[in-house]
């Protein structure tokens, strides 16, 4: 659990200078998109939701205006065990039979999101909710999982989507009313089935078809660590490839930063990995001039 900051020791000017030393980023972002991916630690613990329900608010106040793409998987994982279901993982992708499908929607667009939806509007927000389907957002197709190191062999992980097309018509609508979007990552398909996509793989495609100046996604950790465990502050594709094949990269970070350096291909400005597990770690990003956890870069 964390603490809450004890600041009633700063001297009134020492707050007003830090509020001064904001300035310059404030007004190199104002009217700009960020898309913001919330999971991990940040998700969990209630400390860390005020903290980023805040962040959100503030940033939307000073004329920046951030898009909230979630996750939820101890949630599903919790609720799975509640039914008797075991989980199951392939490449960092969860297993989703039709049964599972069910349990992903109603806690990802039912109780996850209205969470932080509800979160955001106590911090002073106007926040609302929207998946994939909503406005025709996100269009997906079944996922064809080729196995890394057999590329003849493909794992059939249920309705587990890839994404097809991104409409951002209905985000933008609400950006423009002074809304704050928080989208559940659920696609829909040509009969109307849903898809269970990857929350990470959606904000990497938000970003880049909303232009997005910032791609911010909280994790559990500081960043991107190298084999002794040093933050690497800075990534190429080159090196991303070299970690992946040592196994530095693993897992559910895999998918994590294969979108991440997407969207920093497709001309999204700033690509941060940061730690959600420190307050107001999203307001250390963008309003500090200190670098923070691991950025991607396109080349």
């Amino acid at each position: 659990m964390t603490e809450p900051t004890d600041i009633t020791s700063i001297a009134p000017r020492d707050k007003a200078e830090i509020l001064a030393q904001a300035l310059p980023y404030i007004r190199k972002y104002h009217g700009k998109t960020m898309v913001i991916k919330y999971g991990g630690n940040a998700m969990t613990d209630p400390a860390l939701q005020q903290d980023f329900a805040e962040d959100v608010v503030l940033l939307k106040l000073v004329g920046i205006n951030p898009v909230v793409v979630h996750g939820g998987g101890p949630q599903i994982e919790t609720l799975l065990k509640r039914l008797g279901k075991q989980g199951q993982f392939i490449q960092g992708m969860r297993v989703t039979d039709p049964e599972t499908m069910e349990v992903v929607e109603w806690v990802l667009a039912g109780e996850v999101q209205q969470d932080i939806v509800g979160l955001i509007n106590q911090a002073g927000g106007k926040a609302v909710g929207l998946t994939g389907r909503d406005g025709a957002m996100i269009r997906a197709r079944k996922l064809r999982m080729t196995d890394q190191r057999d590329p003849n062999l493909e794992h059939d992980v249920g309705q587990v989507g890839d994404i097809v097309s991104i409409d951002p018509a209905v985000v933008q609508a609400l950006q423009d009313d002074q809304f704050i979007p928080v989208v559940s990552p659920i696609g829909f398909g040509e009969q109307n089935e849903s898809y269970n996509i990857n929350a990470d793989v959606v904000a990497a495609k938000l970003a880049t078809v909303l232009q997005a100046e910032k791609l911010l996604m909280l994790t559990n950790i500081r960043g991107v660590l190298d084999k002794a465990g040093q933050l690497l502050t800075e990534l190429t594709p080159r090196g991303i490839d070299e970690l992946v094949e040592d196994g530095t990269i693993s897992g559910g970070m895999i998918p994590k930063i294969a979108g991440a350096l997407d969207a920093a291909k497709s001309g999204v400005n700033a690509v941060h990995i940061i730690d959600g597990r420190v307050p107001h770690a999203l307001l250390l990003e963008v309003l500090g001039n200190e670098p923070f956890g691991t950025m991607i870069r396109s080349h």
